[in-house]
C-alpha cells in the first residue's frame, strides 16, 4: 500500500470521527411532558386524575374515589414503565384522595399539598366520617388514610423529573381549602381541581359558594394565557369552562334563595323542587345526587349574607 493511500485513509478516518462527534453534540429536542387523563367510572364520581409523564418519571395529580380506581391509575403508571415521582393534591375531598394508598403502591415518594389542604384533611377525616364512608362504599373505601408528607406555601414551586410545578392557594371554594397547580414551561397548563366540575352537577355542601364565585373570577385573570385547563371532573377546556361553572353556581344559588325564602334550611318539598329545577337547568348530566346535598349549606350561607 502506497504512502498516499495510507494518508488518504487516515484523513478519511479523522473526518469520520469529527463528524460523529459533531453529530453527537447536536442538541436533541427536549422531551415535552405528556398529560394522561384518567376519568373514573360515573359510579366513582366521574372524577379526573392526571398523570404528567416526564422524560424520567410520572407525576400524579389527584387519585380518585375508590380502591378500584386507585389500582387502575397505578396500573396505568406501571404501563408507562417510568417511576412514580410524586403525587400532588388539589384539595382534600375523598374523590380526589381516597386512592392515595393504591396509587402509591410500594413507592416511597412525596405526597404534596398546600398547608391548607393538609390541615383540612387532617381535621375532617374523623373516625366518624371514615365509618360513614365505609358504610357507603364498603370495601371500595380505604382502610387506612394517607396524608400529605410535604406541604408548600402559596406560590411555591417544586421540580420533579425535569419539570416544574407551582401551587397556588385559593382558600375556601368548592371545598374548605382549594388550590391549583401550574405546569411551567413555554406552554403553561393548569390543574384546577374542583373549581370546575365541567358539565356535571356540583358539590355545594361545604357552603362556600360566594367565595367559589370569587375564585373563578380570580382564575379567569390568572389563567388567561393558558390554552388548556384541566378540571377535577369532565373534559379539559379553555377559559370558557370557568364561565360555565360560574353560570351553574349562580343558577343554584338563585334557586336555593327563592325556595328558602330567607331561612337557613329548605323543606323536603323545597328540596324536591330544587332537584327538579337544577336537572332542568342541566338535563342528562351526571352527579344529580349532589344537588340536594348542598341545599341546606347554601341556604345557610345565603341567610348569613343578608
Amino acid at each position: 500500500m502506497s504512502r498516499n493511500s495510507v494518508l488518504k485513509g487516515f484523513v478519511g478516518l479523522v473526518i469520520t470521527l469529527v463528524l460523529a462527534v459533531s453529530l453527537s453534540q447536536v442538541a436533541q429536542p427536549a422531551f415535552k411532558p405528556v398529560i394522561h387523563r384518567h376519568a373514573s367510572d360515573p359510579k366513582a364520581a366521574w372524577v379526573n386524575s392526571y398523570q404528567i409523564e416526564t422524560e424520567n418519571g410520572v407525576i400524579v395529580i389527584d387519585t380518585s374515589l375508590t380502591i378500584s380506581e386507585g389500582k387502575a391509575i397505578r396500573a396505568e403508571i406501571e404501563a408507562l414503565k417510568k417511576p412514580l415521582l410524586a403525587i400532588l393534591l388539589t384539595h382534600g375531598h375523598p374523590d380526589h384522595t381516597n386512592g392515595l394508598s393504591e396509587v402509591l403502591g410500594p413507592d416511597n415518594v412525596p405526597v404534596i399539598a398546600t398547608e391548607g389542604v393538609d390541615k383540612v384533611m387532617r381535621t375532617t377525616y374523623t373516625p366518624e366520617r371514615e365509618e360513614s364512608g365505609r358504610k357507603r362504599l364498603g370495601e371500595e373505601w380505604p382502610q387506612k388514610r394517607v396524608f400529605p408528607t410535604k406541604t408548600l406555601r402559596d406560590g411555591e414551586s417544586i421540580t420533579l423529573g425535569g419539570v416544574t410545578l407551582t401551587v397556588h392557594d385559593l382558600g375556601p371554594g368548592e371545598s374548605h381549602s382549594d388550590s391549583y397547580w401550574v405546569l411551567e414551561g413555554d406552554e403553561k397548563v393548569a390543574f384546577i381541581g374542583d373549581e370546575v366540575i365541567n358539565r356535571a352537577h356540583a358539590y355545594m355542601a361545604d357552603g362556600h359558594s360566594s367565595q367559589w364565585l370569587k375564585n373563578l373570577d380570580r382564575l379567569k385573570i390568572e389563567l388567561k394565557a393558558m390554552k388548556t385547563i384541566y378540571p377535577g371532573h369532565g373534559e379539559p377546556g379553555s377559559l370558557e369552562i370557568l364561565d360555565w361553572e360560574k353560570t351553574y353556581i349562580q343558577a343554584y344559588r338563585e334557586a336555593v334563595k327563592s325556595l328558602a325564602k330567607g331561612q337557613p334550611t329548605l323543606t323536603e318539598e323545597a328540596k324536591k323542587e330544587l332537584q327538579a329545577r337544577m336537572e332542568a337547568f342541566l338535563p342528562h348530566a351526571p352527579l344529580t345526587y349532589l344537588i340536594v346535598w348542598g341545599a341546606d349549606p347554601v341556604a345557610a350561607e345565603l341567610a348569613s349574607e343578608k
